[in-house]
């Protein structure tokens, strides 16, 4: 992460954690447009791999085809999307992913915010938007590494609902039980919408605790700490280099 996006995480980075970013406080102030490609607030993230920026759509347009898979997680509002397969409308804190080469129309009404984290496809793995399922059934995962745990290790379960075709964007679901893990260098990011629970992040300058609702970055270059005390569940879009 260069220098530039370091400063401007850390206008909305909270209680001095670096490369956490509260994305709820980064989308208040974003301006209106009617173009969904250009009209995108100053990234809170963005390197060659992903960019992650809020937008406050209104009116309708036309898309022909975005270069990039789109992971959308509407903070305020809603966003109606037709496709050639029909209408998909997500709601306030509802996730969809458009497919790079996805064409679509899109309608909202003012006070429409969304975060938006796109990453450079040359083709999507679906033919149709693809909303996350919240009540997918879970499966057991991988938990964090051993060496990195400290106490118990804890219980995960995860649903994919999409996966780019590179294996580097994954979006989709996850729970666990409690615990917590020392420190460790993030090589990717991570959006977190939580809908469970609450879970602290913590690194050598701070720390900070979200709870039900929140919606978080985990920047590429943090250096930070897991804490859960209660069972957490949440939806994901990682990008993670292969």
């Amino acid at each position: 992460m260069d220098t530039q996006t370091l400063a401007r995480n850390d206008a909305t980075r909270p209680s001095g954690v670096r490369g956490i970013i509260d994305l709820r406080a980064y989308a208040e102030r974003v301006a209106v447009t009617r173009d969904w490609s250009a009209g995108r607030a100053a990234p809170a993230f963005a390197d060659d791999a992903a960019t992650v920026s809020a937008i406050a759509p209104v009116g309708e347009g036309q898309v022909a085809a975005r270069p990039c898979d789109e992971f959308v997680i509407v903070l305020a509002g809603e966003i109606e999307l037709e496709t050639a397969g029909g209408i998909t409308r997500a709601g306030a804190n509802r996730s969809v992913v458009l497919p790079a080469g996805l064409r679509f129309a899109w309608r909202a009404e003012a006070g429409t915010v969304a975060v938006i984290v796109a990453c450079p496809a040359a083709s999507g793995t679906a033919s149709e938007p693809v909303a996350i399922d919240e009540a997918a059934p879970l499966e057991r995962s991988n938990p964090p590494l051993a060496e990195l745990l400290v106490g118990p290790t804890p219980s995960c379960r995860n649903h994919t609902d999409y996966r780019s075709a590179t294996g580097e964007l994954v979006c989709g679901t996850w729970d666990s039980t409690p615990y917590h893990r020392r420190p460790m260098l993030f090589r990717h990011i991570e959006l977190m919408h939580l809908l469970e629970g609450s879970v602290t992040f913590r690194d050598e300058s701070g720390s900070a605790t979200f709870s039900k609702g929140a919606i978080v970055l985990a920047a590429r270059g943090a250096r930070i700490a897991w804490i859960s005390e209660v069972h957490v569940k949440k939806v994901y879009a990682t990008h993670r280099p292969a």
